[in-house]
């Protein structure tokens, strides 16, 4: 088991990058582009400092990869790697829509072992240990009991490259629309694993995701009793950029339905 202090940390680090994020939407924040749509605004890099600095305080040693600044250079890799997203959402988060969060993970020897995702605005903390279970502000979590697709309600998620490869993406969304009781997007990878985890959604898939996306949700969702495996139904890595995650019963529908789209994509692709 993990020590405590790991997890005491990560829950004071995204409960305070919440407090950053409701006074930034009281206050402003200034807005800038990473690319033709990628914002970043000053409160991600706020809440970046923020865990940086704690990190290196409470645990010299340890090394930090978080969206804004990537992993530091000039250093050896150590054993335990923090692995933070200091605002998931932040286009939601520009716009004044609701829907963001601040997701960390400490990975051992490359493995998630301790997980925190925190919404602010509905003041939902979302934690794991591996071993020792999911939970949502201290009650456990339990993925949903649902068995088939067509009783579902999928989520999933657009990368910021849409504008050049939108038509795939929309189409195997269209895909799914025919074979779920509904599908959503909301924007924000992090929630969308955690509500995974809740039972709220059945599965979630997507493409182009970076390790701060998914590494604390991915294992919240397995410690909820949920399966995540890569687009293809092979072992989940964080580095690949693609996963589904599901609450284990109606995976197999899920990376079916993947395949035949693929296959049907293929065959109708002009030679």
């Amino acid at each position: 088991m993990p020590d405590p202090l790991y997890l005491a940390t990560a829950v004071e680090i995204v409960l305070r990058a919440g407090d950053l994020q409701l006074a930034g939407q009281q206050s402003g924040f200034r807005v800038d582009k990473k690319g033709s749509i990628d914002l970043v605004t000053e409160v991600d890099l706020a809440c970046e400092r923020l865990c940086r600095d704690t990190i290196a305080e409470r645990f010299p040693g340890h090394d930090v990869l978080a969206e804004e600044l990537g992993a530091l250079p000039g250093r050896s890799p150590s054993r335990f790697r923090w692995v933070f997203d200091p605002l998931d959402g932040t286009t939601n988060y520009a716009h004044g829509l609701p829907i963001y969060c601040s997701s960390l993970a400490l990975e051992i020897d490359g493995r998630a072992e301790v997980a925190a995702i925190y919404d602010p605005t509905r003041k939902e903390l979302f934690t794991a240990e591996r071993g020792e279970g999911s939970y949502l502000n201290g009650r456990a979590l339990h993925v949903s009991a649902t068995t088939t697709l067509i009783d579902s309600l999928l989520v999933t998620g657009f990368p910021y490259t849409v504008h050049e490869e939108g038509r795939e993406l929309v189409e195997l969304f269209g895909y799914f629309l025919g074979r779920a009781r509904a599908v959503r997007r909301l924007g924000s990878a992090a929630l969308d694993l955690s509500y995974v985890a809740a039972g709220r959604f059945e599965a979630f898939w997507e493409q182009h995701l970076k390790p701060w996306d998914v590494a604390a949700g991915a294992l919240i969702v397995t410690e909820a009793g949920g399966h995540v495996t890569g687009m293809d139904g092979g072992p989940f890595d964080p580095a690949a950029a693609h996963l589904i995650a599901s609450n284990g019963q109606v995976h197999a529908e899920v990376v079916d339905t993947i395949r035949a789209f693929r296959a049907e994509r293929a065959k109708n692709r002009p030679s």
